[in-house]
């Protein structure tokens, strides 16, 4: 009987531990408030965008594939119909000059959305509650299909409107 009882206790520590691993991955997801991250070590922007797609609160925000921030809030202005993003921009990074482009990328073909900051030229840098006002909407894949079917079914449709005229 003592074998089969390591056996029920080695499995059930086994599965302890895959539970425990699950709830730390768990606050470890992009959109979740409980993660690892250092908070309130960055400082403030705001960039305006026509379409963030999917884009959540807690995605990341990169330079050149590098993690330095993060999006704080997603809402919209009804005086000028945009999205308005927060982002927290880790302290580390604080010679990201002011011209700068904020694009929203998508991680893989159908991946999370996180924003993409690129590098201007200026000499000055964004600050505490400064603004991006370059921005680059996300390309929503919906939309892209929905172009490509109508340009297809306008293009064969032509076709057979013209063979339908010089058959009569």
């Amino acid at each position: 009987m003592a074998p089969n009882h390591r056996l029920e206790v080695g499995t059930g520590f086994f599965v302890l531990l895959g539970f425990a691993a699950l709830a730390f991955l768990t606050t470890q997801l992009p959109g979740g408030k409980l993660g690892l991250s250092k908070g309130g070590n960055g400082y403030h922007v705001t960039a305006h965008f026509e379409n963030i797609g999917d884009l959540k609160s807690g995605a990341p925000v990169t330079m050149a594939g590098v993690k330095v921030g993060r999006v704080t809030s997603v809402s919209f202005d009804s005086t000028d119909y945009k999205a308005v993003v927060g982002l927290s921009i880790d302290r580390g990074y604080n010679k990201i000059p002011d011209d700068s482009w904020a694009s929203i990328e998508t991680a893989g073909l159908l991946g999370a959305k996180y924003v993409a900051i690129d590098a201007g030229g200026s000499e000055t840098y964004l600050t505490e509650k400064g603004l991006i006002e370059n921005t680059q909407s996300a390309l929503v894949l919906e939309k892209l299909i929905n172009k490509l079917f109508a340009a297809v079914a306008g293009r064969s449709g032509g076709d057979d409107a013209s063979k339908k005229g010089t058959s009569n």
